[in-house]
């Protein structure tokens, strides 16, 4: 479900106009610079005509020089037997055959040269004569208008500072449509946003009843989970106009500009109601007010103050629906969540089994697939996996198999691409050496094995040695079957999973590298949130120590909400879990030493291990598989 890319609508910010006018200036220097360099041409083609005397032109006739003369006023243009042409003058009085005889010239002469008379243009002659005279002036004229004109756009555009930014789409326009079934997943979320289209469409039936429909509704979720692909269908349901802009659009460095608009945004909404109005990001300018930071007059607090009233203020807006999205809702003011505002709260979870599928399923449709895909396994494989993951993954797959000059998307490409979206690409140029390779295959040998052993651990589906992303190696667990739930058992056996690796090292080297960090980091996170957050810790009890009321606005934590003895407490109950996590998986490398060495072995020689070869060496030394449960009594394979 990823977001579908938005118009690009955007205005022009103000510039620099000192930095626009020397642009300005210097474009009409280069347009001066041209139109000099064309007259300058125009003119020495002009004086590049010889001039002769009426006596000369007299001579070259008798001598039969000439082939024609073109008579325009008192000008004479002569052309010459070569195709030579020379310029002079008559006298204003005769003609050029009169005057052409009085200088001598036999009337034989004169019969061989073609004399034509052009007869002169008043309005061209008046034409060039004001070009010459007032040309230069308009030039200048224009030239300080066109910087005029420029400078006061510039300066207009500082007017439009308070103008809202929204992009509009309208529902008229098919290319941007969006409705409920480009929506994959979401059943419940839809369920609920069809009364918000039933009332856009047929306010009636609620009027008449007394109802009123929300006039806020609040989408929350993890990123990616579709929350801006669901506006856009219920504006594609209802065919009204959708406005959508980030929240962090309403805010510039000039006070009193956000709050500028959000009034233009409702009134333009006002004008083409019914509408809708999506906020997207809203915990920019929608966080807790009070905290202190910039100062009083804080720009994002008016802004806010300004969408309170505009939404639930003296001047009701029936018609205006105003929706929003974010993933924080935690930090957002109580005054914007309470009923009147954004009274209908919208969560959308990370899709499940079923839903995933689906979501491929569309992300597939403008894909060749090969016949072996199942998007079923896929799904399968990709638990915690939001809709814009699925997009991604889906996309890589294709960049997968055009890259190996394939026409149609293979299961092969998915399952790669599942790796390559969550640890990142292979990098095969990383050669180990043969004793780092075979450390690195203890080391994971040892996440597997543990993993096999404990009950609550989910289990193995792969085992590679392959670097990939900022791994040296991994091993990827799957769920049996989606949970809701995670229970204090099952994160203890996290726990033991994680430091398996590290144990392995610590058994077989008695020594230790610097692999485990990563796991060490997840599973202390882990064992603090157990007893922090979750209230999972026998010595401490059912108490919450650490929760989001004690941050700011800007995610930091203000002190600690409990003293420095709590606090000791709290880090030893941690630094035990760890310990008896460690011991756990130490004593199953120790109990099932043989199997460890085998899984390491094989490892160290094929890189990496699929499910049903990892399963087969588990068996070899006497260890039995995790099944999915069915009914009393039968399990199936995964």
């Amino acid at each position: 479900m990823a977001k579908q890319s938005a118009p690009n609508n955007k205005k022009t910010p103000l510039g620099n106009p000192l930095g626009n006018f020397s642009s300005h200036v210097i474009t009409v220097l280069l347009i001066i610079l041209a139109l000099a360099g064309i007259y300058s041409l125009f003119f020495d083609q002009e004086e590049a005509i010889p001039d002769i005397s009426i006596s000369e032109l007299a001579k070259d006739v008798t001598s039969a020089k000439v082939k024609s003369i073109d008579v325009k006023g008192d000008d004479l243009s002569v052309t010459y037997i070569d195709n030579v042409v020379k310029h002079t003058k008559k006298e204003p009085a005769d003609g050029v055959a009169q005057t052409l005889v009085g200088l001598g010239v036999a009337e034989k002469d004169l019969s061989l040269v073609s004399i034509t008379v052009k007869d002169p243009d008043g309005m061209s002659f008046w034409l060039l004569t004001i070009l010459q005279i007032f040309g230069p002036l308009l030039l200048v004229v224009g030239i300080f208008w066109f910087i005029s004109r420029q400078m006061k756009g510039q300066s207009m555009q500082a007017f439009s500072f308070g103008q809202s930014k929204a992009r509009i789409i309208d529902p008229n326009d098919q290319s941007q449509k969006v409705t409920f079934k480009d929506v994959a997943g979401s059943k419940e979320a839809k369920e609920e946003l069809k009364e918000i289209v039933d009332f856009l469409k047929n306010p009636k039936k609620f009027l008449d009843i007394g109802a009123r429909i929300p006039k806020g509704v609040l989408l929350m979720g993890a990123p990616g989970t579709g929350k801006t692909l669901l506006a856009r269908a219920v504006a594609g349901e209802a065919k009204v106009p959708f406005m959508y802009l980030s929240g962090s659009e309403f805010v510039e460095m000039f006070v009193g500009v956000g709050a500028s608009r959000v009034r233009d945004l409702f009134k333009m909404a006002k004008k083409v109601a019914p509408s809708i109005i999506f906020v997207d990001e809203i915990d920019a300018v929608g966080r807790h007010r009070g905290g202190g930071y910039g100062g009083g007059n804080d720009e994002r607090e008016q802004t806010l103050n300004q969408i309170l009233v505009e939404m639930d203020g003296f001047e009701p807006n029936e018609k205006v629906i105003v929706m929003a999205a974010t993933n924080r809702p935690d930090v957002l003011d109580p005054a914007l969540l309470r009923p009147g505002r954004f009274d209908r709260r919208v969560v959308l979870e990370l899709p499940d089994l079923k839903d995933r599928e689906e979501i491929l399923t569309t992300h597939s449709t403008k894909r060749p697939l090969a016949e072996d895909v199942v998007l079923h396994v896929i799904a399968e494989r990709t638990p915690g996996f939001s809709g814009a993951d699925l997009a991604n993954l889906m996309n890589e797959a294709a960049i997968l198999a055009a890259r190996e000059n394939r026409k149609s998307v293979a299961q092969f490409d998915i399952i790669r691409s599942i790796e390559k979206v969550m640890l990142g690409p292979e990098r095969t140029s990383h050669v180990l050496s043969p004793e780092e390779k075979k450390k690195t295959a203890y080391h994971e040998a040892g996440h597997a094995l543990v993993a096999s052993i404990l009950p609550q651990a989910d289990p193995v589906h792969k085992v590679t040695i392959i670097p990939r992303g900022r791994a040296g190696g991994y091993t990827l667990k799957l769920p049996l079957e989606e949970k809701k739930l995670q229970t204090k058992s099952a994160f203890l056996d996290d726990i033991a999973v994680s430091l398996g690796g590290y144990a392995a090292e610590q058994l077989i080297y008695n020594d230790v590298t610097t692999g485990p960090a990563n796991d060490m980091a997840v599973a202390t996170s882990l064992a603090r949130n157990m007893v922090a957050r979750y209230g999972m810790s026998d010595e401490i009890g059912p108490v919450v120590f650490e929760d989001t009321e004690h941050m700011t606005p800007f995610g930091v934590e203000i002190g600690r909400p409990y003293s420095e003895e709590v606090a000791a407490r709290l880090d030893r109950e941690v630094s035990r879990i760890m310990r008896e996590g460690l011991a756990q998986a130490t004593q199953i490398i120790i109990t099932h030493k043989k199997a460890l060495d085998g899984i390491a072995t094989k490892l160290f020689e094929v890189e990496t291990l699929e499910r049903e070869e990892f399963e087969k060496q588990l068996v070899l030394f006497g260890i039995e598989p995790k099944r999915k449960k069915v009914g009393p009594g039968l399990v199936i394979a995964e």
